[in-house]
């Protein structure tokens, strides 16, 4: 899907090629880092992305590997994980948008998967982050869901890597959860939904520790529909953020508006209210 957005071109140390795609404002307050979803392309933010601009938030959006822009693809013969989305992929893009901006610190946000890389990525540049926004986002730890969907993260968790190593890579879209994801990705997302802790293959930093370091202000919102994303998921995920002065938000379902993992990213109103009310009160937009 095609669309008008400026974009920033960028190369990984290791030449993964991909874009950040720009949606600037008038004179920006405040410069705010998007990390989509497991499987979504960074063009489906761009609309959330521009209701955020209308209030002065300028907003760049990161493409994750293997998706959109990205030039390549999961395969048997093309593998990555955490440690090539965090160190090289988001670290060569964090800084690109510091420079952009001009900004020495900038807002991270995230959404599901993204709002885990958010956490991970203050954790690894916290010289560079003046705060964290986790939308629909949590830890996908097994314990912090109900009986029916213990059962099914159970399954999930058993399968999941099983298909990737017998496919090549995960065929998200024919099994209705993500997109084509890379066997390692898969490994490290396992393991945080077994475990519940973040220690990526060949991640070298304490991330854990780190999280419980920060010390930025932090918006939690989740939807009151989302079953992808419960509550206590949520509160399990900025529970490692000891430090943090946290603030939880959830977002009710109206007549048109079903609150759910999704919906949010095309109706983004209560979201951007949401943000743009707590950016003021901790005095990150002016």
């Amino acid at each position: 899907m095609p669309h008008d957005q400026p974009v920033v071109a960028l190369t990984a140390e290791d030449g993964h090629r991909f874009e950040v795609i720009h949606v600037p404002a008038d004179r920006p307050r405040q410069t705010l880092f998007m990390m989509a979803g497991m499987g979504l392309s960074a063009r489906q933010y761009i609309d959330f992305a521009q209701a955020l601009a209308g209030h002065g938030i300028e907003v760049f959006i990161h493409e994750w590997r293997g998706i959109g822009s990205s030039n390549v693809r999961a395969a048997r013969i093309c593998d990555w994980g955490y440690r090539e989305l965090l160190t090289l992929d988001l670290a060569t893009a964090f800084e690109a948008v510091c420079e952009r901006s001009g900004r020495d610190r900038v807002v991270l946000a995230g959404h599901s998967l993204g709002s885990q890389f958010a956490c991970l990525l203050a954790a690894l540049k916290p010289e560079r982050c003046a705060a964290l926004a986790l939308i629909a986002g949590g830890s996908p730890y097994w314990r912090r869901f109900d009986w029916k969907m213990k059962l099914v993260m159970l399954a999930v968790i058993g399968g999941f890597p099983l298909i990737a190593g017998i496919r090549g890579h995960y065929p998200g879209k024919s099994l209705g959860f993500a997109g084509r994801e890379a066997r390692g990705v898969i490994r490290d997302w396992t393991r945080s939904a077994c475990t519940g802790d973040y220690h990526p293959a060949g991640v070298d930093t304490d991330l854990e520790a780190r999280m419980r370091e920060l010390t930025v202000p932090v918006l939690g919102i989740n939807m009151a529909r989302d079953w992808f994303v419960p509550d206590a998921s949520l509160h399990w995920l900025t529970g490692k953020l000891a430090r943090c002065r946290v603030e939880h938000r959830t977002i009710q379902a109206g007549e048109d508006f079903p609150a759910d993992h999704y919906a949010w990213m095309r109706q983004s109103g209560a979201t951007v209210a949401e943000m743009v009310g707590w950016m003021e009160r901790y005095s990150l937009i002016r």
